[in-house]
């Protein structure tokens, strides 16, 4: 509600954020998602990361917006089934999911982007492999879907 929507646009205000649209190849899920122009991009070396070449930038729930497609969307799970890697059933692109390590926030693919938004990439590696002690290691990827992770990365 209002409250919601006052929240958001304080985050966005105090965060220097962009609005950044985005979308599947055939164009039926479209989305955006507020975050820095300059990127700050996991690459994953989980089973299925590794399978599909996930690369993705975490945003909080409040910070993205579906604005279509919703009806175009499958979602695979396995293991613990927190993490829900959603597609689009048409064309098979994974624009967008909801993330293990931040089940709150979103997981974006920044080469789904359209152009314009981004300043800079910079990527990290994330062991998927050994999830649980890279969990342990890493000092803010629990964190990043929260509204002040992004002053964290900046600092």
């Amino acid at each position: 509600g209002y409250d919601t929507a006052w929240m958001v646009l304080i985050y966005v205000f105090r965060m220097d954020l962009v609005k950044h649209t985005g979308g599947c190849h055939c164009g039926a899920v479209r989305f955006e998602a507020w975050s820095s122009p300059d990127l700050h991009v996991f690459h994953c070396n989980c089973s299925v990361c590794t399978k599909k070449q996930n690369r993705h930038f975490i945003v909080p729930k409040n910070a993205f917006t579906l604005l279509q497609g919703s009806d175009n969307l499958t979602t695979y799970t396995f293991n613990t089934h927190v993490a829900k890697h959603t597609f689009c059933k048409i064309c098979g692109v994974q624009s967008f999911y909801t993330p293990r390590s931040n089940p709150d926030g979103y997981g974006v693919a920044p080469h789904c982007l359209d152009p314009g938004t981004v300043r800079s990439v910079t990527v990290e590696t994330f062991c998927g492999e050994k999830w649980e002690e890279s969990m342990q290691a890493h000092k803010s990827i629990r964190d990043m879907s929260k509204p002040a992770a992004d002053s964290q990365l900046r600092d």
